[in-house]
């Protein structure tokens, strides 16, 4: 049995009254891959900012390569030979992809930055990784899964002993999932210590050698890979099990009202006139590869683009949505697959996020009433069960489960009726995930009508009553939830002729 080439004992932490970690444990051997794992706010991604020297433990000893060592920025770890890469994307968007993987380490000509160098250096690097990526194009132009695949290239460049993965499938392809898991081999060979903080129980199976968990900022345990359960992993994450088993019939009535209707929708190559209709409380979910135009298709019916020609029906209502304020004038909401970006703003209040788009019914005499806004959000975290101190909570300091129920709430003291759902449980924890689910089944009797983008062939069947399928823009297949299985999704996810 390899030396470790890090321990971590007996890590705590506080943030004001808040105990994140209590007496963490961590041991890490090169050429390992170690899985992370955990509910969101476990105190994972606190325990991991400590080693790289965003945070300063408060008590506890780090031991790396037989050393004890106590970081006090992320640039001394990496020069250590310890990187990160986030599950929060630290891209420079206005930035070429190579820009942004030698910043701060930049080939020089005179006092000028030698693009022409950084260009190559890049090239080799993507070579090296068979990624294909224009190492000139602007990061801001990339989608979400190519920007985390250069974020993981950027990690990999600085010649690391340690590399902390934190969700790094989360928004990339099963090929590019594929790729990555050759480039983490590649690594194991090199004797390079992996941490892997994932909530895809299939991933770790496949590629972890050990698995430490915690729950509720203190370790729980640790065990080998190979001879644990998926049920025993999750066990101690959250100390119940939870069963995803498949929906076996819809729960919508056949003569629902149509409350949303897409008429020929074309937007260039990316949405290609595209036909389905929506019923009250009904969850359609909609499956395809990355690629497919399903994100620009939500995007379209909220108004965030602008659509080529289609029209749009609510509640058999011809609409005119040119702008989001449109849709969600007609109750449409829109849940975006980066909530950071587009979904909360993380340096405002929980009780400011969830009021935000309907701040006018807030304010009398040009006065903004705070009493009826702490009602306002003490009432939807009750409800959703959001996990916060309080409604003066800052969102960045929110698990991502309870980032995903303020956005939720933002929508629902809105009274909208049509929620679109990108990527709802994208970065949650198995736990989170079930909660979401329970939410948006009581969302679905109520009288809300859901549409669900999602990646995982396991939510889609979990979740849905109808499943549209989607393949280069086009609608290739609609599936009734009783006779969806994952063979024939796949099937229509791959085939180019679309189906009216």
């Amino acid at each position: 049995m390899s030396e470790a080439i890090l321990e971590m004992k007996g890590i705590s932490k506080r943030f004001g009254a808040v105990q994140a970690l209590k007496a963490t444990n961590l041991n890490l051997r090169p050429g390992e891959v170690h899985a992370l794992m955990g509910e969101n706010g476990a105190g994972k991604s606190t325990l991991m900012k400590i080693l790289t020297g965003i945070y300063e433990k408060d008590e506890g000893e780090i031991i790396y390569d037989g050393q004890p060592v106590e970081f006090k920025s992320p640039k001394e770890a990496m020069d250590a030979g310890i990187v990160i890469v986030h599950q929060e994307l630290n891209m420079i968007q206005h930035l070429t992809v190579a820009q942004n993987i030698f910043i701060g380490r930049e080939s020089m000509k005179g006092f000028f930055t030698d693009d022409h160098a950084i260009n190559e250096k890049t090239c080799q690097l993507f070579a090296k990784l068979n990624m294909e990526v224009n190492p000139k194009e602007k990061v801001g132009n990339l989608t979400v899964g190519k920007m985390q695949m250069v974020e993981i290239a950027k990690a990999i460049s600085m010649n690391a002993k340690i590399v902390v993965f934190d969700e790094p499938t989360a928004a990339l392809t099963e090929a590019e999932i594929k790729e990555l898991f050759k480039i983490i081999a590649e690594l194991k060979k090199e004797n390079i210590g992996i941490v892997y903080i994932s909530h895809r129980m299939d991933e770790i199976k496949l590629i972890t050698d050990r698995v430490t968990v915690m729950r509720d900022g203190e370790y729980v345990g640790t065990l080998d890979t190979e001879k644990s359960t998926k049920d025993e992993i999750i066990d101690m994450m959250v100390g119940r099990v939870i069963f995803e088993e498949p929906k076996q019939h819809s729960e919508v009535a056949p003569d629902a009202e149509v409350v949303l209707a897409v008429k020929d929708l074309n937007y260039g190559k990316k949405v290609v006139d595209l036909n389905f209709e929506l019923k009250r409380g009904e969850i359609l979910g909609v499956s395809g590869l990355m690629g497919a135009g399903r994100t620009e298709m939500a995007r379209l019916i909220f108004g965030a683009d602008q659509k080529d020609s289609g029209d749009i029906y609510v509640h058999q209502q011809k609409v005119e949505i040119t702008q989001p304020k449109d849709a969600v004038e007609h109750g449409i909401g829109y849940l975006s697959e980066d909530r950071k970006q587009y979904g909360v703003i993380v340096g405002m209040s929980v009780e400011n996020n969830i009021v935000m788009t309907n701040l006018k019914n807030y304010v009398k005499g040009g006065l903004i009433n705070d009493q009826k806004i702490h009602q306002t959000s003490d009432k939807f975290i009750d409800t959703l069960g959001i996990k916060t101190p309080s409604g003066k909570q800052l969102i960045r300091n929110l698990s991502g489960g309870n980032q995903q129920k303020v956005v939720i709430a933002k929508w629902l003291e809105q009274n909208s009726d049509i929620l679109i759902f990108d990527e709802p449980t994208r970065g949650i924890d198995v736990g989170a995930k079930s909660e979401i689910y329970e939410l948006m089944t009581e969302l679905t009797k109520m009288g809300k009508s859901i549409i669900m983008i999602s990646s995982e062939l396991t939510e889609i069947l979990r979740m849905s009553d109808r499943i549209m399928v989607m393949c280069e823009g086009r609608k290739t297949g609609e599936l009734d939830i009783s006779e969806a299985t994952q063979e024939k999704i796949l099937h229509f996810a791959t085939m180019r002729e679309a189906v009216v």
